[in-house]
């Protein structure tokens, strides 16, 4: 079975994040296995296309894993084989961009409340509080937090950029209390069995602490980000800074924000209170 490690260690001379390579490569794999012996680059391209529309319907892939294994198989043929083909006939059409799912403070405190093992708890609490991905929860390493300084220097995130946010004083009293319990000696939070806490029981201590919270709306992992995006533009914080803090390369990202937040909604009469009485 044909193997990417030319192409994995390419994209690491390239200073791709690990994140991305593990990604595409992974995708790579997952879809030679499918379409058999034959190596991808030496599929004709209408049957390469076939087998990317097979793959998908079959596996279910969603809109997002969809586009990266388009790009995954493109950046393949095109920096190791020298092959740029048109993936247009098999591109994702333009995403559904439905509005969040929006957590209020007290259905936030109700999920962190439910929490009793103080590994899980804090977790999510500092998801909330530094508005992270998973993925950069999972990676965040003690070195990273300059309670000095009081901030938090996340590495290598979504683009293979670093971001800087701050270290309030009361996350940073919820962090020593975790330290002093669990001692973690690299990595913020270890697995039972490895050195870092795996996506998916992160996303089971969410559900499960949201099934004791009562939470009836339809909610992810993500939406405590969308929380704390939404709850500190409420609070008055400029759209600008949000982004920056949210580490999104485009303000029309961060806008969606705007569409969900009840602030000026709020301020908005009715016009039944413009009729006589």
């Amino acid at each position: 079975m044909q193997t990417f490690t030319s192409f994995q260690r390419l994209l690491a001379i390239k200073r791709y994040s690990p994140t991305t390579i593990k990604t595409y490569v992974g995708l790579l794999t997952v879809f030679q296995t499918f379409i058999g012996n034959t190596p991808i680059q030496e599929l004709k391209t209408s049957a390469l296309l076939s087998h990317i529309l097979r793959i998908v319907e079959a596996r279910r892939y969603t809109y997002s894993s969809h586009k990266q294994l388009i790009s995954a198989i493109a950046l393949y043929l095109k920096e190791v084989h020298r092959r740029v083909i048109d993936f247009s006939p098999v591109y994702p059409t333009r995403k559904p961009q439905p509005l969040p799912e929006i957590l209020s403070l007290s259905e936030v405190q109700a999920i962190l409340s439910a929490s009793q093992n103080l590994k899980h708890r804090t977790m999510l609490t500092l998801i909330y509080a530094l508005g992270l991905r998973s993925g950069e929860l999972i990676r965040l390493k003690i070195a990273d937090i300059d309670s000095k300084r009081q901030i938090v220097h996340l590495k290598g995130t979504k683009g293979n950029k670093d971001r800087l946010l701050p270290l309030s004083e009361k996350l940073r009293d919820i962090l020593r209390i975790y330290y002093q319990k669990y001692r973690p000696k690299e990595y913020l939070f270890n697995g039972q069995k490895s050195a870092t806490y795996s996506p998916q029981s992160l996303r089971k201590v969410f559900t499960g602490a949201c099934q004791k919270a009562n939470i009836g709306k339809k909610v992810t992992l993500h939406s405590l980000r969308h929380a704390y995006a939404t709850h500190l533009l409420e609070a008055g914080t400029d759209v600008r800074v949000i982004q920056q803090l949210l580490g999104h390369s485009s303000i029309r990202t961060t806008m969606i924000y705007t569409h969900v937040t009840t602030r000026n909604l709020m301020k908005v009469p009715s016009p039944l209170d413009f009729l006589d009485e």
